[in-house]
């Protein structure tokens, strides 16, 4: 791994970490996770199985340290691997067409989407839920799927500019 590539990889890990913890939980102690923005946006911008093995774990851990959520850090840690891992995926598959705005904010909808079921399913079986799930994915995950995907029509031509004129090895 090259070194300008795990500091870019750390700089956006960083900059989730400050907005998951300053994002309020609103809907009983959830909040959206804009970590997972942070996430997709390092492995779009750096796809290789290594670094998104890398950004999974520390984006899990970190959500973990900072989650609002009763017993929410073991469901914060394994929705991250899976998420991160599903949105390898499909952003390989999706590659070969696009790498536009357009195609990145739709992975990270579905990507978010994905969180959201890994995480709910998972604390239902470890620490169960404080609500019915159907009633937690609308009030908590489909805001965050509005919120991340928005975001990330802002931020990825921004960042993904930046990364283009700094050489950093990318390769989105």
């Amino acid at each position: 791994m090259k070194t300008k590539t795990l500091v870019s990889i750390s700089l956006l890990i960083g900059i989730g970490a400050a907005l998951h913890f300053i994002v309020p939980g609103f809907f009983l102690g959830m909040k959206p996770d804009m970590m997972l923005l942070m996430m997709f946006l390092a492995i779009a911008l750096f796809p290789e199985k290594k670094n998104v093995f890398i950004v999974a774990l520390a984006a899990g851990a970190i959500s973990a340290m900072t989650t609002t959520f009763p017993g929410g850090q073991i469901p914060n840690i394994i929705d991250k691997l899976v998420t991160a891992f599903l949105f390898y995926l499909l952003f390989i598959s999706f590659k070969k067409f696009s790498t536009s705005v357009v195609t990145v904010s739709i992975l990270t909808a579905v990507g978010t989407i994905i969180s959201g079921a890994a995480f709910l399913g998972s604390a239902y079986y470890i620490v169960s839920l404080p609500g019915p799930f159907v009633a937690l994915f609308g009030a908590v995950v489909l805001p965050a799927v509005l919120l991340n995907t928005v975001a990330m029509v802002i931020i990825y031509p921004i960042v993904n500019g930046i990364v283009k004129k700094s050489n950093i090895p990318a390769h989105a």
